[in-house]
């Protein structure tokens, strides 16, 4: 018995040793099969207040040694969101862990960016999946900037600004009440203006204004929440450069420095301008009267 119970505990023994080293085989040959291969990748959208689940691709239940870690990039920022084997604050209230995947009770248009799982054995990473989370925010009124007059074969931008939709909205611009179309030539009403639309970033760009560039303008953002928002209506004038208004005032500015000319010649003629004689000291002296030799007298006086 105790040799048969030997030889079971050897058979046991191996095949534990035999699991760990298929383990390791497999952490191994999956560390090799993603050199060069590209990460997994994925977007998700939901609306705001709402819950979601974000899958952890990269992980594979073969692989027993390996532990999960969770990082939050939004923009240049990139922070821990699980590790060491528990969320990281602010979100252990608002997030539930598993293996698999997390799972949010609610997210808001702060949890909007990626979200990127990686799977790490032995101080090394295996694999890595990200998921790029867009919560749907419905766009606010728009801002729309247009000048309000233009001169002709000039150049004139206007501008369409919205910061709350999520994903970002695109925008489109009315002349009154008329959609601009991203292509002048496509329309009769719109043929003899030149512009570019850039939907994206909302500009207008009028290069060169015409005549035919006059009118009232508004812009619409949309993202496809919720509705369409439309901004207040702003009118723009295009108009000729005013050669004889820009004349006159230079005859006009001519003339005042002319008389300002003869002002300062005139004061300066009648001696306005020449500074006026000080007072001087006078001394007056009196005669000596006669005297004999041995008298003294002063007899000299002194006015100031």
């Amino acid at each position: 018995m105790a040799a048969g119970g030997t030889r079971n505990g050897g058979v046991w023994d191996g095949g534990l040793r035999n699991i760990r080293v298929w383990d390791a085989l497999v952490l191994s040959a999956a560390a090799l099969s993603l050199v060069g291969a590209q990460v997994t990748q994925e977007t998700k959208e939901v609306p705001e207040n709402q819950p979601v689940d974000i899958p952890c691709s990269a992980y594979r239940s073969a692989w027993r040694d390996a532990r999960i870690e969770w990082k939050f990039q939004k923009g240049s920022s990139l922070v821990l969101f699980y590790y060491a084997g528990q969320l990281t604050e602010p979100y252990k209230d608002r997030v539930v862990f598993s293996v698999t995947s997390i799972h949010f009770n609610t997210v808001t248009r702060e949890d909007t960016g990626k979200y990127i799982c990686e799977v790490v054995g032995d101080g090394s990473q295996i694999a890595k999946s990200e998921v790029n989370l867009i919560v749907q925010v419905p766009p606010s009124k728009p801002v729309a900037h247009v000048p309000s007059s233009a001169t002709i074969g000039r150049t004139a931008v206007l501008r369409c600004s919205e910061s709350d939709g999520s994903p970002p909205p695109t925008f489109r611009w009315y002349r009154d009440g008329m959609l601009v179309p991203a292509d002048p030539k496509s329309s009769l009403s719109f043929r003899n203006s030149s512009y570019t639309l850039d939907s994206a970033t909302g500009e207008l760009t009028f290069n060169p204004v015409s005549a035919f560039d006059t009118g009232d303008y508004y812009c619409e953002a949309s993202n496809n929440v919720g509705m369409a928002q439309r901004s207040d209506t702003a009118r723009m004038e295009a108009s000729e450069v005013n050669v004889g208004g820009i004349v006159a005032a230079v005859v006009v500015l001519l003339m005042l420095l002319g008389l300002i000319a003869f002002g300062i010649w005139f004061a300066y003629s009648r001696g306005y301008f020449q500074r006026k004689p000080t007072a001087s000291k006078k001394v007056i002296y009196s005669q000596p009267s006669q005297r004999s030799d041995g008298e003294f007298k002063q007899t000299s006086s002194f006015l100031v």
